[in-house]
């Protein structure tokens, strides 16, 4: 085989019909090859030989390129892993909501194939809404005719209301989830251009702050939700999904089951945590999850952030404090006190030491050493 020559298998859709479309540079031997492949057509829009894309279309493709040419179908073929740690999908919300005349609903088997791939219930809702507004700008317009060009068209509409990179990310993930997953077209819109990755520092605030947070909550419950999110470095939606067993306070440990990413890990659990959590058991008995709701139903996220805010308003902070703040405080705090980056890392669930690196910018300790030119 010659290593210099090459094809790429994409998804194309043309007039209402899946293709597979072929790319390839100039050669006599590959447009030969091409030439005798089932009626073969050329598509000037995408630059490339296209044929209609059917299974037995396919093998022909491999079968007549194989030990020729090399092949690339990694943009063609797909075989992400389906989530399997996730709770069960709540799509009751969809069913249940009231909807304008002639708002165009995501397609059902959109919700199935969220369901089946046991996405996270935050996930599904996020996916449907931003697809939804897709969907609903280009009402008229059927879904298999909408092209690169709608979409770019799309993205600079929201690019001119100053929509943030992160919401332009999410509807292209939206998007491409209907072509890829869904129509079974893994990299459909392989040319669509994702806004660049903002770089923001974490917020933090200091120890003595945190403190102040503590000592200005009376309430039990709320001194615990804000011990822990401090304490042991959780997200909200970790703290929400603590059970009762997973308090190890033998080991002095939080075990985080099913986290983002769907990982499992341990991390520190705080003794004055953990006095405090006894005398709020005591109190509240709560059965199944830690923080429960009424009727025995898992604490909400926003009773969460609301306790949070008022004990930052209490303690008088300048400062705007989220759940999330404390858990960059954490992590910022124990590198200041000499604590390994890697053992952070582990602490804080990071699959990747480039995501942990980011509160090096923060850490005081890492200024410290430096002698400012005015003094």
């Amino acid at each position: 085989m010659n290593a210099m020559k090459s094809i790429t298998l994409y998804h194309l859709m043309i007039n209402g019909q899946k293709m597979i479309g072929i790319k390839f540079s100039p050669d006599r031997l590959i447009q030969g090859l091409v030439k005798s492949l089932p009626e073969p057509k050329w598509s000037e829009p995408h630059q490339m030989a296209y044929i209609v894309n059917t299974k037995r279309n396919l093998g022909i493709i491999f079968s007549t390129f194989k030990g020729l040419v090399w092949i690339n179908y990694n943009r063609f073929l797909s075989n992400k892993p389906i989530n399997t740690n996730n709770e069960l999908v709540d799509v009751a919300w969809f069913r249940k909501r009231k909807c304008l005349p002639g708002y165009r609903l995501c397609p059902e088997e959109y919700l199935l194939k969220l369901e089946l791939k046991r996405y996270a219930n935050s996930t599904v809702r996020t996916y449907v809404v931003f697809f939804e507004m897709f969907i609903n700008h280009y009402k008229n317009k059927e879904l298999t005719e909408i092209n690169e060009s709608d979409i770019r068209s799309y993205l600079q509409k929201l690019i001119h209301r100053n929509r943030s990179n992160s919401y332009l990310n999410q509807t292209i993930n939206a998007i491409k989830f209907y072509y890829e997953a869904v129509l079974g077209m893994p990299n459909r819109f392989y040319e669509i251009e994702r806004p660049r990755k903002e770089s923001k520092l974490p917020k933090v605030i200091a120890k003595e702050e945190v403190f102040s947070l503590i000592d200005n909550t009376q309430n039990i419950k709320h001194k615990c939700i804000l011990k822990l999110l401090y304490g042991s470095g959780l997200r909200r939606s970790e703290l929400l999904n603590l059970k009762l067993t997973d308090i190890d306070s033998k080991r002095m440990l939080v075990r985080v089951e099913g986290a983002k990413g769907n990982k499992d890990r341990y991390t520190l659990l705080s003794k004055t945590a953990l006095d405090d959590l006894r005398m709020y058991y005591k109190e509240w008995r709560p059965e199944v999850f830690l923080f429960e709701g009424r009727k025995g139903r898992k604490y909400s996220a926003e009773s969460v952030v609301q306790v949070v805010k008022k004990a930052a308003k209490k303690a008088r902070l300048m400062q705007v404090v989220t759940p999330h703040t404390l858990r960059h405080s954490f992590a910022t705090h124990l590198l200041e006190a000499g604590v390994d980056l890697r053992q952070i890392q582990v602490l804080l669930g990071h699959g990747s030491s480039k995501t942990t690196e980011i509160y090096t910018h923060v850490a005081t300790n890492t200024f410290k050493t430096i002698k400012n030119p005015l003094d």
